[in-house]
């Protein structure tokens, strides 16, 4: 398991707990109501790119400040669950990368307390290399009695990632989760000799 995922699993939320678990640098070009935290924080800048736009929209970008970085940074946000009760989660944005060596993607944790109920960075479809702009999406649900929901992009080791157009809404039962942890458990055990190649 990347450390990444460790981390985010071991965070817990709440805006004050985020905070105080977490590693966290404050640079004054990060944009408002966004905060860049991470296991290598110092490692990272984060800002607005007048440069690139999407569609005449401002972009964040998140930066290795070295070329080889044993760790991950993220700018990301936390809000308190209550309105989002009983609903699913969307976030969902469109991300442009450049050289990055390891993996990036957004993610969204939802957490009851100090447990985690919810669960999804893109490590499982991550982002690599250069690309172009490109939508993705990560979908939760927020069961009873959560307390918060913390979102954002991630950059484990070196690269360039930009975020635009990004948005939190509310959406269907219709639309599939993506958190592992969301992902429909058979009733029964399946495959067990192995003959299904490449399904699921």
């Amino acid at each position: 398991m990347l450390k990444s995922t460790y981390f985010f699993r071991r965070v817990a939320t709440g805006a004050a707990v985020a905070l105080a678990a977490c590693v966290l640098v404050v640079h004054a070009s990060v944009p408002r109501g966004w905060f860049l935290a991470g296991t290598k924080p110092a490692e990272y800048e984060a800002g607005v790119d007048a440069d690139q736009l999407y569609q005449g929209h401002a972009s964040a970008f998140l930066k290795s400040r070295i070329l080889s970085v044993d760790g991950f940074g993220t700018l990301m946000q936390s809000v308190r669950a209550e309105h989002y009760i009983g609903k699913k989660v969307r976030l969902s944005g469109l991300v442009k990368s450049q050289e990055v060596v390891s993996w990036a993607g957004l993610w969204m944790r939802v957490d009851k307390g100090k447990d985690m109920v919810g669960f999804d960075n893109m490590q499982d479809r991550p982002i690599k290399g250069t690309t172009d702009w490109q939508r993705y999406d990560v979908v939760l649900d927020v069961p009873p009695d959560s307390t918060g929901i913390s979102f954002g992009i991630l950059l484990d080791g070196a690269g360039k990632v930009w975020l635009s157009g990004t948005k939190f809404d509310v959406v269907g039962a219709n639309v599939p989760s993506t958190g592992a942890g969301d992902r429909k458990i058979p009733d029964n055990p399946v495959n067990l000799d192995f003959t299904e190649i490449g399904k699921r």
